[in-house]
Order: structure tokens, then C-alpha cells, then sequence
């Protein structure tokens, strides 16, 4: 029986209504609230998403490599990606969390929102297969996808500065965290970017460590003039 205090709201923004409302609970509990919680959940969504994620890119971009279809699943999939959807969902309104996580920020903390939205599909599956699971991958990476070309499948700042040290034989870059600003629901990372050859240091700052550490290579490419080429 459904409770009478669960968010029906979700299912609608979702466009999926769960057969098993407890499904959708146990995808909302953290570990700071229950012994039963939603990692598990996770572990299957993750999965989920990204066959769901390969199918639709696979037909949205006839033409494009293995590479490419690789790199802009990355795009979709990732911590910042989902974290982006499970703000639109306003999922921390939903989270189960302990007294301690909801008072240090858990409702908006990036990691927890990305890992209950890949427990949401998990537990979609189990609800109705992979099918539905993959409408509603389909459903919230709509306007994502859509706004991608085949120009986003170029490689990362990171991984173009790698490429360009290593075809220099040159030492790979360091990256150090210098500190970390803001309430735990909205941080910001400053990172610095360590070349030990040709002798270059750049800083780069993000809502997250990876987006920092992007910025700090886009710097130091920058920096460089090759562009990472």
C-alpha cells in the first residue's frame, strides 16, 4: 500500500509510476537512514543507464566511431550529468537521509543525488525491465542528448594534455587539491594543474574535483598554445 505521505510529484516528473512503491523508497533511503537502503539499487542503475545511454546514442548518431559514441556516453553519465538531472527531479526533497547527513548538506550534495538517480532506474528495472527503465533514461536525457553533436565526443582537456606530454616523453601532470569553498551542498574545488616539464602550473576551479581538474588542464593547454593537437 502506497504511503500516503510519498511523492507522487516524483512519478510525474519521472513519467513512470511504480507498481512496487517500495521500490521507489528503498531508491530514496541512504545508508545514514536505514539498514535497508540504496546501494544496491545503485550497482543495477548504474548498469542500466549505461546500456540505456549506448542504445540512445547509438541511434541518435548513426554516423559516429566507437570512440565517439564512448566519449559522449561519458558526457551523460557522469557525477555532474546526473547530478544536473537529479536537481531538475529536485530529488533531495525526496532523499531519506540520517539527522547528521540532512543537517551537513546530504540533500544537495552531488554524489548522493547522481547515486539515488541511478538507484531510481535500478529499481525501475526490477519494477518493469529494461525497457521502461530505458524510456525514462530516454525521457531525462532528452534535451542532453539532443544538444550534443559529434563535436562533443572530442577528448577531454585532461586527457588532451596527457596525450600531448606523453607524445614529448614528458612527466604526466600532478594535480593537487588547494582547497575547497562553500556549504557541503555547494562546494567549490580549486585544484592546480603541475607540469614538470616544459615547467608550467595552472589552477582551475568547479562545483566538483573532476570539473576543477578540467579547468586546470584547459588552462594549462591554453597556456602550452597547442591546444593539446
Amino acid at each position: 500500500m502506497r504511503r500516503p505521505d510519498f511523492p507522487p510529484t516524483l512519478e510525474t516528473a519521472l513519467g513512470y509510476r511504480f507498481r512496487e512503491s517500495c521500490l521507489l523508497q528503498t531508491a530514496l533511503t541512504h545508508r545514514s537512514f536505514a539498514a535497508t537502503h540504496n546501494e544496491r539499487l545503485e550497482f543495477l542503475g548504474d548498469s542500466v543507464l549505461n546500456c540505456a545511454m549506448a542504445d540512445l546514442l547509438y541511434a541518435t548518431f548513426p554516423t559516429a566511431t566507437e570512440g565517439e559514441l564512448s566519449r559522449l556516453r561519458a558526457n551523460l553519465v557522469n557525477q555532474d550529468a546526473l547530478h544536473r538531472v537529479a536537481q531538475i527531479l529536485s530529488l533531495g526533497e525526496y532523499l531519506l537521509l540520517g539527522e547528521g547527513e540532512a543537517q551537513s548538506g546530504g540533500r544537495g550534495r552531488p554524489s548522493i543525488l547522481a547515486d539515488t538517480l541511478e538507484a531510481i532506474l535500478g529499481a525501475i528495472f526490477l519494477d518493469s525491465g529494461f525497457a521502461e527503465a530505458a524510456t525514462v533514461v530516454h525521457h531525462l536525457f532528452a534535451a542532453q542528448v539532443s544538444s550534443l553533436t559529434l563535436g562533443h565526443a572530442s577528448k577531454d582537456a585532461k586527457t588532451r594534455l596527457q596525450e600531448w606530454l606523453q607524445a614529448r616523453h614528458f612527466p604526466l601532470p600532478q594535480y593537487q587539491l588547494l582547497e575547497i569553498r562553500g556549504m557541503a551542498h555547494a562546494q567549490i574545488f580549486h585544484i592546480s594543474c603541475q607540469l614538470a616539464q616544459p615547467g608550467l602550473a595552472t589552477e582551475g576551479e568547479g562545483a566538483s574535483r573532476r570539473l576543477a581538474e578540467q579547468a586546470a588542464a584547459t588552462a594549462a593547454l591554453a597556456q602550452l598554445g597547442e591546444n593539446g593537437q
